[in-house]
């Protein structure tokens, strides 16, 4: 390879990294009171792409997924909130915290970087009116 194409392939390589690519954990949540979640990895998300775009592509993917019951496929998921980040500490929570919600409970329209997601970050996939009922009265079924 010429000099000017080595030069090239490096400018290349740099402009890849700098656009922000992770995987990210999405847990779908179906029942709070019953611990009733799925988890599903997503590679190469683009943290530069939109809370809103990111949530279309999931439900784009769960529609479509093979091996996922029926029941976790047709939900009506409709929030997106950071469970865990990579080297943070977890919550005793089994499903997911029910603490920090202004901070952690993403908004749609600022990209996944500026709402908090880096690489190896897992969030939860659930509907709000659910969550609101679940944190009003956490009590779990079993």
């Amino acid at each position: 390879m010429r000099k000017g194409g080595m030069e090239q392939r490096a400018t290349e390589l740099r402009g890849t990294e700098q656009r922000a690519q992770a995987v990210v954990t999405v847990r779908l949540v179906r029942s709070f009171e019953h611990r009733n979640f799925r988890p599903l990895v997503f590679h190469g998300v683009s943290l530069d792409g939109t809370v809103q775009d990111f949530v279309q592509l999931v439900r784009e993917d769960i529609a479509t997924r093979p091996g996922l019951p029926p029941p976790f496929k047709t939900f009506a998921y409709d929030t997106l909130k950071i469970i865990h980040q990579a080297h943070g500490a977890k919550t005793n929570e089994l499903v997911m915290s029910l603490d920090d919600d202004e901070n952690l409970i993403l908004q749609d329209n600022l990209t996944l970087k500026a709402a908090g997601v880096a690489n190896e970050t897992e969030v939860a996939f659930f509907r709000k009116e659910d969550y609101s009922l679940y944190k009003a009265n956490p009590k779990t079924a079993w």
